[in-house]
C-alpha cells in the first residue's frame, strides 16, 4: 500500500516522526525492484463510517476542526500537544494512512492478496476518543475492526514496537474474537506506562490481551527469546484466521526515544517468523504494518524494506549492500550518509525457553514467566 500523499502526515520540523522515513523506505523498496515483485496500490482515505468502527464521532469532528484550523486544536482530545501537534490537513493525512490499512485488510480477507503491507501504518496509540503518542487515527485497530465486520471470527494482533500497543488493546479489551500480543519496553521506563503482564483482557475476553514487559537494555538474544517464548504457542492455541502484525523499528539500539538494544538483523528475523506463523496458523493471511522508529535514515528504511521483501517472497539477503542510487537519495534529502549494507552484520541467536528452561534470577526470564503465568492458563497452556 503506497501513496506519496502519505508523507503529508507531518507534525512539523523537529518532531521525531519525520515523514522522510516513509519516503526513504519506498525509495529503497524501489531500488531493490520490489515494487515490480508486488502490486503497489493506493487506497482512498478512510471515510467517516469506517473511522467510527473505532473512533467516537466527537473525536473525529475535533480532528476535522484542528485540521482546518490548527490553532483551534482541542487539547482535551490530545490534539495540539507536544506529541501530537495539530497541522493543516491532519484529518486527511491520518485518514489516508487508515485507508491503506483497512484496504489491506479487505484485500487479504477477500483473497485478493495473501499478504499486504502498509509500512506507513501501525499508529497503535490512538484511542477511540483521543490522539496519543504521535497517533491520530488507529489504523491497526480499524483494520481489525473491518476484518470483524467482514466476518472474521478470530484475529490475532502481534505488536513488536518498543512501545506498548495500548490503543489496539483498549479497542478490543472485551472482545474474545481478537487476541492482542505486545512485546515492549517495560512501562516503568517508557511511554505509555502501560502494558503490564497483569493486563490480560476484560471480563468477556480473559486472556485476550498479552503483554511482555521487557527490561531496558534487552538485546537481540533476549528479545527473540521473549518473542518465541510467547507468540508461537499462543497463536497455535488461538488459531487465528488472519494475522495482523505491527513492526515498529524503535526497538533498535540506535533509536533515540527508547532503551532496547535490538539490531536490524533481529527485526528481520521477527518479520520472517511472523510470515511463517501466518502460514502455519492463518492460511497465510498476513497484514503487516509499520509503526514507530525514529532513526529515520539508518534503521527504519532498511527494516521495513526487509518486511516488504519477506511479504513479497523476495527476501533481501542480510549481507546485501545498499544500492548506490538510494545512498544518493538519502544525501539529497537529509545531507546524511546512508548505511552501507542492509543489516547490522549480526547473526542473532537465542536460547529456547521451552528447551533450556528459565533462570529465576534473570530479569528477562522473570518478565517472560510473568506473562506466561498471567495468560497461558486462559488458553489451556502450561506456563
Amino acid at each position: 500500500m503506497w501513496d506519496e500523499g502519505l508523507t503529508a502526515y507531518d507534525f512539523g520540523a523537529g518532531h521525531p516522526m519525520d515523514p522522510v522515513r516513509l519516503a526513504l523506505t519506498m525509495r529503497l523498496v524501489e531500488a531493490f525492484g520490489l515494487d515490480r515483485a508486488v502490486e503497489v496500490v493506493a487506497a482512498k482515505p478512510a471515510g467517516e463510517s469506517t473511522l467510527r468502527l473505532v473512533h467516537r464521532q466527537d473525536y473525529i469532528e475535533a480532528v476535522r476542526r484542528a485540521s482546518a484550523d490548527p490553532a483551534a486544536a482541542d487539547g482535551s482530545y490530545g490534539l495540539g500537544t507536544i506529541d501530537d501537534p495539530a497541522f493543516a490537513g491532519m484529518h486527511e493525512a491520518s485518514a489516508l494512512i487508515a485507508g491503506q490499512s483497512v484496504a489491506a485488510a479487505e484485500s487479504v480477507w477477500r483473497g485478493d492478496a495473501l499478504h499486504a503491507v502498509n509500512f506507513s501504518g501501525g499508529l497503535h496509540h490512538a484511542m477511540p476518543g483521543g490522539a496519543s503518542g504521535f497517533c491520530v487515527y488507529n489504523d491497526a485497530a480499524l483494520a481489525i475492526a473491518r476484518l470483524l465486520e467482514m466476518g472474521a471470527e478470530r484475529v490475532a494482533y502481534v505488536d513488536v514496537d518498543v512501545h506498548h500497543g495500548d490503543g489496539v488493546q483498549a479497542a478490543f479489551w472485551d472482545d474474545p474474537r481478537v487476541l492482542t500480543i505486545s512485546l515492549h519496553e517495560h512501562p516503568r521506563t517508557l511511554f505509555p506506562q502501560t502494558g503490564w503482564p497483569e493486563e490480560t483482557g476484560g471480563e468477556r475476553a480473559p486472556g485476550g490481551a498479552v503483554n511482555v514487559a521487557l527490561p531496558a537494555g534487552t538485546g537481540d538474544a533476549g528479545w527473540l527469546r521473549a518473542y518465541h517464548a510467547v507468540v508461537p504457542e499462543l497463536l497455535g492455541a488461538f488459531r487465528p484466521q488472519v494475522l495482523v502484525t505491527q513492526h515498529g523499528a524503535d526497538t533498535h539500539v540506535e533509536d533515540p526515544l527508547a532503551h532496547l538494544a535490538v539490531t536490524v538483523d533481529a527485526q528481520r528475523a521477527v518479520a520472517e517468523s511472523c510470515h511463517e506463523l501466518a502460514h502455519e496458523h492463518a492460511d497465510g493471511r498476513w497484514i503487516a504494518l509499520g509503526g514507530g522508529g525514529y532513526a529515520v535514515v539508518d534503521v527504519v528504511p532498511r527494516t521495513w524494506t526487509h518486511l516488504v521483501a519477506i511479504a513479497a517472497g523476495r527476501p533481501v539477503a542480510p549481507e546485501a549492500e545498499v544500492p548506490e542510487e538510494w545512498g544518493h537519495e538519502v544525501y539529497r534529502r537529509t545531507r546524511q550518509s546512508a548505511p552501507r549494507r542492509m543489516t547490522d552484520g549480526r547473526s542473532p541467536q537465542w536460547r529456547d525457553f521451552g528447551e533450556w528452561g528459565y533462570d529465576p534470577g534473570d530479569r528477562l526470564d522473570q518478565a517472560i514467566l510473568a506473562t506466561r503465568r498471567a495468560v497461558f492458563p486462559h488458553h489451556g497452556l502450561l506456563p
